[in-house]
């Protein structure tokens, strides 16, 4: 199984932001416990990639990767990091051939058919859709991707989802999966509040199942 097919699979990536990587290892294993095998470390913080090396000794069943991915020498740090794929807010021509080399999977972020046309050019084929909700939702996205159909693209949405609008998100063929931090808040992953976030994790992965069926397809 590749990283993408794990990634739709799974269908939803949680999206984090840890300040302290003392919470990676129950944090990953509290949403694994809700059924979502997935997760975005967002390097937002300076514990990102510490946490990424805990998951990857502790919680080998966790897909792992790294979000807010800026620089090249960032792509060089999480691959040293062994982070299984890489998610940018933007798309940087520099970042996504860097992580080409690296054989990094990465997403750079998309927003206006002028970016689809630039990832196309540097061979993306899986594109993070960001901020979705603030710039018109599933709506602009079906509209906006439709001259594109026929190349077969994937897109990934995140920035303002949720239990309630996800399904009509992953209801369109070329959405694979969703992304969000409603999942694990950072106040939560703060308070510690394990059991909150497995609830979260298993709403999520009833109405994923709901929809797809428990293969995640």
């Amino acid at each position: 199984m590749s990283i993408w097919d794990h990634v739709e699979r799974c269908g939803v990536v949680a999206v984090l932001v840890i300040d302290d990587p003392a919470h990676a290892k129950p944090l990953a294993e509290s949403l694994l416990a809700g059924g979502v095998d997935a997760m975005e470390l967002t390097l937002r913080t300076g514990a990102a990639i510490e946490a990424l090396w805990s998951i990857r000794r502790n919680v080998p069943d966790m897909l792992a990767g790294i979000g807010t991915i800026l620089t090249p020498d960032q792509v060089e740090q999480v691959v040293e990091a062994e982070a299984a794929f890489g998610v940018a807010p933007g798309l940087n021509p520099r970042v996504v051939q860097r992580a080409q080399a690296l054989r990094l999977p990465f997403a750079p972020g998309i927003v206006t058919p002028s970016d689809i046309e630039a990832a196309v050019e540097l061979g993306c084929r899986v594109l993070k859709f960001f901020p979705a909700e603030a710039v018109g939702g599933m709506k602009y996205l079906a509209s906006m991707m439709a001259p594109y159909a026929h190349l077969g693209l994937r897109f990934v949405p995140l920035g303002g989802l949720n239990a309630e609008n996800m399904t009509a998100y992953l209801a369109n063929p070329a959405v694979p999966a969703v992304g969000g931090s409603w999942l694990a808040p950072r106040q939560l992953i703060q308070q510690e509040a394990w059991p909150a976030i497995t609830a979260r994790a298993a709403e999520a992965r009833r109405i994923i199942d709901g929809l797809r069926g428990s293969d995640g397809r």
